[in-house]
């Protein structure tokens, strides 16, 4: 296992460095100060996702963001198992093999699953999801999609003729405006790059095929910790109701809807969701300090 060299261009590649624990070896980015915020992307992104967003909650927080095992510049054996459960419990050994004690853990799409994970596990005082992956595929997609999933990871090649077939400008820009979301063109191009990169498609598509929410959603009535769930009008991936159906069943939740944006909203209005995020914490804090 070697590690992927992290390119000249990629943002904030200054805040970029590696941690081995296990069996994996990190890509993490750091940068500010005080209580720590840790980031976790969806599936298919890499830390460049918060790259707007990092800077504008550094001036109030340490911001920690990581590239899940296998994505982006995260090396990890083929072999190791990349479902919802073992992920987290690869977060919560580097958390504790680095010391880390996190105020909150900002998770987007399928992140916010694995933030809610380490809620129960790490003592984290905040859970704030970003266009939360937190329901099941229904109906014949429910075991359809992620039989798929297993069936391409067991095809010798299959990484790599995914990223020769979806690794274009045109095949980019379409999978990204299918989300509901406009971004810039060098963000377009980043994610370009990481289409074009084998390893990473086929650590999306083991996590994909080992994906499996029923467990955690079964304890959300058990969570205790304050969470915010945010949410787009405009998400064509994961539709807001999937947020209003888990703000209903997690005791101390809350749900914001951001108009008009897609499923990258941290991305396109990061100042908006960096303002919404402080606040929140800022009165997560004030009811922590009065004893509520």
């Amino acid at each position: 296992m070697t590690a992927t060299a992290v390119p000249e261009n990629w943002p904030h590649r200054y805040a970029s460095r590696r941690v081995r624990c296990g069996n994996i070896c990190w890509h993490l980015q750091e940068m500010g100060a005080g209580p720590i915020l840790l980031l976790l992307h969806g599936a298919g992104g890499t830390t460049h996702s918060f790259r707007h967003l990092m800077p504008l909650l550094s001036r109030h927080y340490r911001v920690i963001a990581l590239d899940l095992p296998g994505q982006g510049f995260t090396e990890k054996a083929r072999s190791a198992p990349c479902g919802l459960d073992n992920i987290a419990a690869d977060v919560a050994a580097l958390a504790a093999q680095e010391g880390w004690s996190p105020r909150a853990v900002i998770g987007h799409s399928a992140g916010a699953a694995i933030a809610l994970r380490l809620s129960q596990t790490l003592p984290i005082k905040a859970v704030i999801g970003i266009n939360a992956a937190l329901g099941n595929f229904e109906g014949v997609a429910g075991w359809l999609f992620p039989a798929m999933a297993r069936f391409l990871t067991l095809l010798p090649f299959v990484p790599q003729i995914f990223s020769t077939l979806i690794g274009t400008p045109r095949q980019a820009h379409q999978l990204l405006t299918s989300t509901g979301s406009q971004i810039e063109p060098e963000g377009e191009a980043q994610y370009l790059q990481l289409l074009r990169t084998p390893s990473h498609i086929e650590a999306t598509l083991a996590m994909m095929a080992q994906w499996n929410l029923a467990p955690l959603l079964a304890q959300l009535p058990q969570l205790t910790c304050p969470c915010l769930l945010i949410t787009s009008g405009g998400d064509l991936a994961v539709p807001p109701v999937i947020s209003d159906r888990a703000a209903a069943l997690i005791p101390n939740a809350r749900r914001i809807d951001i108009a008009k944006f897609g499923h990258l909203v941290h991305e396109e209005a990061p100042e908006l969701i960096a303002a919404t995020i402080v606040e929140f914490l800022d009165l997560c804090q004030t009811a922590e300090d009065m004893g509520q």
